[in-house]
């Protein structure tokens, strides 16, 4: 179709929304479904953090604000990131946008030119390959592979690095793995990147708080300050606070990064919701001990979902060390026939079977870039999540 444009002819609708939406449509129908692709908490939101919301409607702070975020909240930002992770930002070296996905958008759009490259470990989040390509670059895949808890290794990045690259994205805890890079982990990787001055670092840290077994969080301008001005540290409050809807993502990095962000978002969405932004500075702010006890609950769920999986038939199951997904893996399970008569010889023909046979929807492997996997999303309630890993045991039972 001539009319839409080449850019958008580049990229895929994402993956997790798709299975989600499918889901959804298939529960609408009266099919019982259970839905695992969606990475959201099962958790309210904390309630002083909508009461500040309704506070500040009440307050009348509903206009519109600074482009890229109200001075209290790039504040809040700023303090977060010296308290947590050790690093200096001034309010002007912060930006707010609609959600973690329009700050890493804004990163690529403003700063990648056709035949730059960027670094993508896989298995990598759907979006990160489409935003590169929608910018005009080229995204550069680098498997992280199985036996090294999915996490890319140093001298692969090295191989990876070329007079064309831009940007290194890492994301640790991962979206899809959940696999989370020790402070060691990252010095290696740092390491590399300091002989390599004309990379940049993107670090997705949205899933921070989200670790288990003790495991201690680093994020890449901590572990390694030579990189802090060429690092975009982002971050949000969607999966830590139980804030998906609300929509408030937020990057600190150098300021003529941040002033170029900006200007996109001023022709773009402008402001994100002011009300959100007032539910995010009291999220930041205030009391952060629910953080700990949904952590338990979220342990508790990966322990029971790691060793249901491994029970099922031809699915190995690794222990990701934070998040709230496993992406097992499905090998046993290819060439085997599925009730339905089908031959499966794929990971997306097994979530598609595994979702017509009994109603359990996950999302595929190939969809992240690493197959023959699946991603589970275990932030869902532990009797819905039991039942699906029983119904997950059944369906690999009755392969053929």
């Amino acid at each position: 179709m001539g009319f839409i444009s080449d850019s958008l002819n580049r990229i895929q609708p994402s993956a997790t929304i798709a299975i989600s939406t499918k889901a959804m449509t298939l529960k609408a129908e009266g099919r019982d479904v259970i839905g695992l692709a969606a990475g959201e908490p099962d958790f309210d939101t904390p309630q002083n953090i909508k009461d500040a919301a309704i506070k500040a409607i009440q307050a009348g702070k509903t206009k519109y604000t600074a482009v890229d975020g109200i001075p209290e909240l790039k504040k809040a930002i700023a303090d977060k990131f010296k308290r947590e992770n050790g690093l200096d930002y001034k309010p002007s070296q912060v930006t707010v946008g609609t959600g973690g996905k329009q700050v890493l958008f804004n990163a690529l759009m403003a700063t990648v030119n056709p035949g730059d490259e960027v670094i993508v470990p896989a298995p990598y989040w759907v979006s990160y390959p489409d935003i590169v390509m929608l910018a005009g670059g080229t995204p550069v895949f680098v498997e992280g592979k199985l036996e090294n808890g999915f996490k890319l290794q140093a001298a692969d990045l090295e191989k990876a690095i070329s007079s064309k690259t831009k940007w290194l994205i890492l994301n640790s805890p991962s979206n899809p793995s959940g696999a989370a890079y020790s402070r060691a982990e990252l010095k290696a990787l740092t390491d590399v990147l300091v002989r390599h001055p004309h990379v940049w670092v993107l670090s997705d840290d949205m899933y921070e708080h989200l670790v288990y077994d003790a495991f201690e969080f680093t994020t890449p301008a901590q572990v390694e300050p030579k990189l802090y001005d060429r690092t975009l540290t982002m971050n949000g409050v969607s999966k830590s606070y139980c804030m998906t809807g609300w929509r408030i993502g937020y990057g600190a990095g150098p300021e003529q990064l941040i002033k170029a962000m900006a200007k996109l978002q001023s022709q773009s969405t402008s402001n994100p919701s002011s009300i959100a932004q007032w539910a995010a500075v009291e999220a930041l702010n205030g009391p952060q001990d629910f953080i700990g006890e949904n952590n338990k609950v979220f342990k508790v769920r990966r322990d029971l979902v790691v060793s249901m999986l491994n029970q099922a038939k031809g699915i190995s199951c690794p222990v990701p060390e934070g998040a709230f997904y496993v992406y097992p893996s499905c090998l046993g399970c290819i060439g085997k026939t599925a009730p339905s008569g089908n031959v499966i010889r794929t990971d997306e023909d097994f979530v598609t079977e595994l979702l017509a046979a009994e109603g359990v929807a996950a999302v595929h492997g190939a969809a992240f870039g690493m197959s023959p996997f699946f991603r589970i999303s275990y932030a869902t309630a532990t009797d819905v999540l039991e039942d699906a890993c029983r119904r997950v045991q059944r369906f690999c039972g009755n392969l053929r």
